[in-house]
């Protein structure tokens, strides 16, 4: 049992990061689409690799620039570019060609087919620049408070950011291009059983982080968070009927980006 789960969360690790796994390991977790399905319960589990990242890169930048007005900003920008590094900015790309198809078209079936283009529009462009200014200055907001706030709105903030988008696959329907779509063996079915495992990846770090900095930081973000999934589920069902892989990764950035608002205003 304890193997299985540690070959899902290894396929997880190697769909949703630029982490090599490979060789002996990659044989020994071997893919199949129902073993990918069954990884999507560890995608919180993914954003505590992130998260872990963002801290040590948003902490180092702090220790080697010293104080300033413009260190915590500084410091929100390293870890920004860390985090983009390691996941190969794959949630960034799956914003901007939902920005790119939802913007382009109101008609579903065409919007369908810009996102699939791999060339940026305005549409694209525009979120990218809106979601990595949001994310410095809310960051650089949070680490005025100090360096260990920044640090628990990261390692909650990436982490429940990758587990609200799993209700958007609980929920609704996928409708991008079923035969070639990398996310379609993910988003055939999420069970309750695959929910409860990105639950228990979820809960230790937001219990964590109340325990830190309070119930309230948590509790704002959280709903910040959900509400900004809300918008986006209501959002994604109007204009397409349903999501796609791209979707799954604005969601993401969304939920993120809300849960640093939601936080940052919590400390009010």
């Amino acid at each position: 049992m304890l193997a299985e789960a540690l070959r899902h969360f290894l396929l997880a690790l190697q769909f949703f990061t630029r982490i090599p796994v490979t060789g002996v390991v990659e044989e020994w977790a071997g893919y199949s689409p129902a073993r990918l399905r069954a990884a999507a319960g560890h995608f919180p589990g993914v954003g505590w690799i992130v998260a872990g990242s963002a801290c040590v890169a948003y902490g180092a930048a702090n220790l080697l620039l010293g104080t300033g007005v413009l260190v915590p900003l500084a410091a929100a920008a390293a870890c920004t570019v860390v985090t983009a590094l390691l996941t190969g900015a794959f949630h960034e790309d799956g914003l901007a060609d939902t920005a790119d198809g939802l913007g382009g078209s109101a008609d579903a079936t065409r919007a369908l087919e810009i996102m699939k283009d791999s060339r940026i529009g305005s549409y694209g462009a525009l979120a990218l620049v809106l979601a990595i200014a949001c994310k410095l200055t809310l960051l650089a907001v949070l680490g005025g408070h100090g360096v260990g706030v920044a640090m628990s709105a990261l390692l909650a903030g990436h982490v429940l950011s990758r587990f609200l988008p799993l209700l958007l696959v609980r929920f609704l329907p996928h409708v991008g291009d079923a035969a070639h779509s990398k996310s379609k063996p993910l988003a055939d079915r999420i069970d309750g059983q695959a929910l409860a495992i990105a639950a228990a990846w979820s809960l230790p770090a937001l219990l964590l982080v109340a325990g830190m900095q309070g119930a309230g930081f948590v509790v704002f973000g959280m709903l910040s968070a959900t509400g900004a999934l809300w918008w986006v589920g209501r959002m994604l069902r109007h204009r397409l009927g349903g999501f796609t892989g791209d979707c799954l990764g604005a969601a993401q950035q969304v939920c993120e980006i809300a849960f640093y608002a939601g936080a940052a205003c919590a400390l009010r």
